[in-house]
């Protein structure tokens, strides 16, 4: 199984309030990357983030149909699986790709888990192709970072839940945003971010960056910081790479 797990992949705009397909990026070499384990005439799989967003999720399959192949990466089938065809996750091994959608965390990992994801995907010798949330639940330990209002103050609301054990790494995407958010009357990073990583590691990644599992190697490419035990610290830049295991 080789991943490749994204802050942002790319594929879609908004023109007058619609999504619509554009190019895949190519930031750091993204979709060069991408073509050198792509299938000719891949089976693709999407697997949703929000399991009842019918529209979006329509949405999303049309664009990145369009994408991929506007991209050069032709495939022979694209399907989306959601709560109406959650049936798909039982024949994971027919695709050669598999696509996490971005969204929101929790819910992505409660459908995981629903679909019994991480098992099915046991012996998968494919590609996995991940962005945003789909990226944060291939973790081990995922970061839950709150995203929504009244997230940050519930204190019912867990920070860390299990994850597909994909890469060891614990995401954080489109750093280049939310390093300025502010979610409930708290900094998204120095009030939540920050005290959360005592005793632990998160890998900030900006849109255009990536990390690349193969083979128990991992290799981030791009802008992306560290932020470890309160402090924040650059760990690659735009043009370059670094061996993380």
């Amino acid at each position: 199984m080789v991943a490749v797990l994204t802050s942002s992949l790319g594929g879609s705009h908004k023109v007058n309030g619609n999504r619509v397909p554009t190019n895949l990026l190519n930031e750091n070499g993204l979709t060069d990357k991408l073509k050198q384990y792509w299938k000719e005439g891949s089976r693709v799989l999407i697997i949703s983030a929000g399991p009842d967003a019918f529209e979006r999720n329509d949405n999303i399959l049309y664009c990145q149909t369009e994408a991929f192949e506007m991209s050069g990466l032709k495939a022979e089938s694209f399907e989306m699986c959601d709560s109406r065809t959650m049936q798909l996750a039982e024949n994971i091994k027919s695709y050669d790709v598999i696509v996490l959608a971005g969204g929101h965390v929790p819910t992505q990992n409660d459908f995981f888990k629903k679909i019994d994801l991480k098992n099915n995907l046991k012996d998968f010798d494919g590609l996995i192709i991940a962005w945003s949330a789909g990226s944060m639940n291939c973790a081990e330990v995922v970061y839950a970072q709150p995203e929504l209002e009244g997230e940050a103050i519930d204190p019912k609301f867990q920070r860390f839940i299990p994850g597909l054990g994909i890469t060891k790494q614990m995401i954080i995407p489109h750093f280049q945003n939310v390093k300025t958010d502010i979610l409930d009357g708290y900094r998204v990073m120095e009030d939540m971010a920050f005290p959360d990583s005592r005793g632990r590691e998160f890998v900030a990644l900006n849109d255009g960056s990536f990390i690349i599992s193969e083979n128990g190697s991992e290799t981030l490419y791009g802008e992306a910081y560290l932020i470890k035990d309160g402090t924040l610290s650059q760990m690659c830049r735009d043009g370059e790479s670094i061996q993380l295991v």
